[in-house]
């Protein structure tokens, strides 16, 4: 396994102390999130901002999310941590690395293109409000659910578009690092082959889909790898959800799930909400 990926093994806990030991000395903390509806909370990078009473700034704590609770970030910046955290989170839900390469479901969806120039077109400046530094920011990055499920039956190689989407996820992670972003945090894609919505489809599509979430997480792993080695001072991790979502998929019973199938915004028990998007709820990773 390389050095870059945490193995399942490693609570979901120590993965958010990361963001406490950036600049544990310091306090607040910042983490920059982008992403689909994995991670969105809905925030307005120009209306509340987040500060030590209100860690997300807006909208309210939990914030919309996919399943109308508490996810992953709000579960990680509130509870899961030893430090205070101040999350400014760009996610919007039904991103795609950039709508030039996969559209989205329909044309306001902003893509992480779009959410870092949000970022670089804010606080990337380090105003007054938001006086983050090299040292005491996190930027995470959880995409590529949507630029697989919406392309992955288009091409005979889908490998080499694997190789186009990374490409211009890394040049925004560039862009990051031109104007300061030290610690890097990324995601990779989860088993979105065992959902309902593909379980619905043939055969031949999931293993088609599957195939695809492999080779684009292989690529991760390398294109990480390369930007940690041409960029002096910056620490990447990635944590493999596609390992963890596996093994809970594989026993769902003993993490508290009904099964591994079943569908909801409801029920706490339920894995996957809406078909796709899971709880990520607190029983699982608290």
């Amino acid at each position: 396994m390389p050095n870059d990926i945490m193995p399942v093994s490693v609570s979901f806990l120590a993965l958010v102390g990361l963001v406490g030991a950036v600049a544990a000395a310091q306090s607040p903390n910042f983490w920059f999130s982008f992403g689909d509806s994995y991670t969105q909370t809905g925030f307005l990078p120009n209306e509340t901002l987040p500060t030590p009473g209100n860690p997300f700034g807006n909208p309210p704590y939990p914030g919309f999310t996919a399943t109308g609770g508490p996810n992953w970030l709000d579960f990680d910046t509130t509870v899961n941590n030893n430090s205070l955290i101040l999350t400014y989170n760009y996610a919007f839900g039904g991103a795609t690395i950039d709508s030039n390469l996969v559209e989205p479901f329909e044309p306001t969806v902003l893509s992480v293109t779009d959410q870092v120039n949000q970022f670089l077109d804010g606080v990337a400046s380090k105003p007054a409000s938001t006086p983050w530094t090299s040292e005491n920011s996190l930027f995470s990055i959880w995409i590529g659910i949507n630029d697989l499920g919406n392309s992955y039956f288009l091409s005979n190689n889908e490998s080499a578009f694997d190789t186009v989407l990374l490409n211009a996820e890394f040049a925004l992670v560039q862009k990051l690092s031109d104007v300061g972003a030290r610690n890097f945090l990324f995601l990779n894609v989860p088993p979105t082959d065992r959902s309902p919505l593909l379980l619905a489809e043939s055969a031949e599509d999931q293993a088609l889909l599957k195939a695809n979430i492999l080779d684009f997480n292989t690529q991760l792993v390398e294109f990480a790898q390369a930007f940690k080695r041409n960029n002096t001072g910056v620490s990447t991790w990635i944590w493999d959800s596609n390992t963890a979502f596996n093994t809970i998929l594989d026993d769902p019973t003993a993490f508290g799930f009904i099964d591994a199938t079943s569908f909801g915004t409801g029920p706490a028990n339920v894995f996957w909400a809406e078909g796709v998007a899971e709880a990520l709820s607190g029983t699982v990773w608290a």
